[in-house]
């Protein structure tokens, strides 16, 4: 469940100079929230996690050295060097993966494309379908012969009397 979003800005951009913006969910009221399904062995791999460094409501699940957020640069590093270890360098030097960002929409595609309906998927990602729709539509694929199927299961037309 998502409360609050604290995304990396910069300095720059805020009113107290931190890197980061600690604000509400975009879209949605004050101290709204949004449950986002997570995949039940990743679920398990957190709670694991949690239990383990027993963490508190509020608490940071992976702090920087001090006990803060965990810096957006060592976050890359990390990522370019796990991107490094599992892709070949084809890959690599594609844009696949390329900012951890991209995870999410890997994540949408998938929902997609296994059938979740738009109007879910966007309630869960955060955005609006129409939003979603124009971002995702051409990710959609796979789905051809079973929605071919699925109209051939409602039957023929009935039959009409002359």
């Amino acid at each position: 469940m998502f409360h609050t979003a604290q995304p990396e800005v910069g300095k720059n951009w805020t009113d107290t100079g931190a890197i980061h913006e600690k604000r509400g969910l975009k879209g949605r009221v004050a101290d709204d929230t949004r449950i986002v399904p997570g995949h039940p062995s990743l679920t398990k791999v957190l709670r694991e996690h949690i239990k383990a460094q027993e963490l508190k409501p509020g608490d940071l699940l992976f702090p920087g050295e001090k006990g803060e957020m965990l810096a957006g640069s060592v976050i890359r590093r990390a990522w370019r060097t796990a991107r490094l270890k599992v892709l070949t360098p084809e890959e690599f030097a594609s844009p696949l993966g390329k900012r951890v960002y991209d995870l999410r929409h890997t994540c949408l595609t998938n929902w997609l494309n296994d059938g979740v309906p738009a109007a879910q998927v966007a309630e869960w990602a955060g955005n609006s379908v129409p939003v979603l729709l124009a971002i995702y539509t051409r990710c959609v694929s796979g789905q051809l012969t079973d929605l071919k199927k699925r109209i051939e299961a409602r039957g023929d037309l009935p039959e009409i009397p002359l």
